[in-house]
């Protein structure tokens, strides 16, 4: 039988900043592109993080695709969680959930079930699910360490 064409992920990750630097941080989306190289186009409709809001891009992982995606941001609840719905060429839900861990540092579990849709997309999963996953690790992993910098060098301790 086929693996669905389906991703899902759990993963947390560690930050030694509060959880009210992280989100601060993360609503300049106008620096998204340039924190992460594998985003284009994007654009945030509804002007911050705030529900209702809805991103714009494309997502270039290192396998010959490009994915253009809507997120809908159904609940933000600073700085704790965003809860958001996925359209476009992935259809599903996503959602972040923020929490102190220490004196000065805050644990960030993100969460998500997407379906692909783009047909070459359904079809590669099909044969070789195992790539799609990888390039798909591969865009977790390079969000994180880049985020990692920025915060790095914006906040001091």
């Amino acid at each position: 039988m086929p693996t669905p064409p389906v991703i899902d992920y759990r993963g947390g990750f560690d930050f030694n900043v509060t959880p009210g630097e992280l989100w601060s941080s993360i609503e300049h989306a106008e620096q998204f592109e340039r924190w992460w190289p594998w985003l284009r186009e994007f654009s945030l409709e509804g002007g911050r993080l705030r529900s209702g809001a809805v991103m714009h891009g494309v997502v270039v992982p290192p396998l010959p695709y490009r994915i253009r995606v809507d997120v809908e941001l159904v609940a933000c609840r600073r700085p704790a969680a965003i809860d958001a719905v996925v359209h476009g060429d992935l259809e599903g839900n996503a959602s972040l959930r923020i929490r102190r861990c220490g004196l000065n540092g805050c644990t960030v579990e993100a969460k998500w079930s997407v379906e692909m849709m783009q047909t070459p997309m359904r079809i590669t999963s099909r044969f070789a699910h195992p790539l799609l996953r990888w390039g798909h690790d591969r865009v977790v992993e390079i969000t994180v360490r880049s985020f990692r910098r920025h915060l790095e060098s914006t906040i001091v301790p």
